[in-house]
């Protein structure tokens, strides 16, 4: 499948800024059409930069609901959690309620991990906007290539090609389950990922699409 609607700015900078003010705009319509906005967070250096961005800005507030697309299995107060960077770099001192924030509880087990974020998913309609990045192996949030993409809502991970081995993932049918769609994809090492899934190949990132958009944002130095 042909990459999808391709936004690329010359820096990450610049690529941070232009997602922070496109981000926003996304929520202001989101709350305009039917009072609230849910966002699904990624992991990795550009998101924490998007966030620390949106933390300036003060952005969230009551209408704001924080989701998450993965998760490592690790405490709930290890730096490397998902949920810790993004409450680090912009929740925690956003308007946005604690209850509203909903991380993993990977801390459980995979297993145990998937099932309740499962449980607090039924009945939650389509998200507004899911954030994703892309590993240098086409993989996104913990669906990595080779390994089953599809199930529950939530899915358990075990023996992923990175560390840690365990994790929770959102289903690629899930993450689909949005609006909007947009991967963050920054960096040389990317470029032939990129190529793969321009090319066609079946790639966990091609299995997500938004439901109204998919986009990916990109800098320069991917090649796109």
């Amino acid at each position: 499948m042909a990459l999808p609607d391709t936004w690329v700015l010359d820096t990450p900078a610049m690529l941070v800024g232009a997602l922070a003010d496109a981000l926003l705009d996304q929520a202001a319509a989101a709350i305009a059409a039917h009072g609230c906005f849910h966002l699904v967070l990624a992991g990795g250096t550009t998101p924490r930069a998007l966030y620390e961005t949106l933390a300036r800005r003060g952005a969230g507030d009551q209408r704001w609901h924080i989701w998450y697309g993965d998760e490592r299995c690790l405490p709930a107060d290890d730096p490397e959690r998902n949920s810790v960077m993004a409450e680090n770099a912009w929740l925690a001192a956003s308007g946005i309620p604690a209850e509203q924030r909903r991380p993993m509880a990977a801390e459980l087990g995979a297993e145990a991990a998937a099932a309740d974020y499962t449980n607090r998913l039924a009945g939650m309609r389509d998200f507004d906007l899911v954030l994703l990045g892309m590993g240098e192996d086409g993989h996104t949030a913990s669906l990595f290539p080779g390994r089953e993409w599809r199930g529950a809502d939530a899915i358990p991970v075990h023996d992923a090609p990175k560390p840690p081995p365990d994790r929770v993932s959102l289903s690629a049918g899930r993450l689909s389950d949005s609006q909007a769609v947009w991967f963050v994809v920054t960096g040389a090492g990317k470029r032939a990922a990129l190529q793969r899934w321009r090319a066609g190949e079946r790639l966990p990132a091609a299995a997500v699409r938004g439901r109204r958009a998919t986009r990916l944002w990109a800098d320069r130095a991917t090649g796109v």
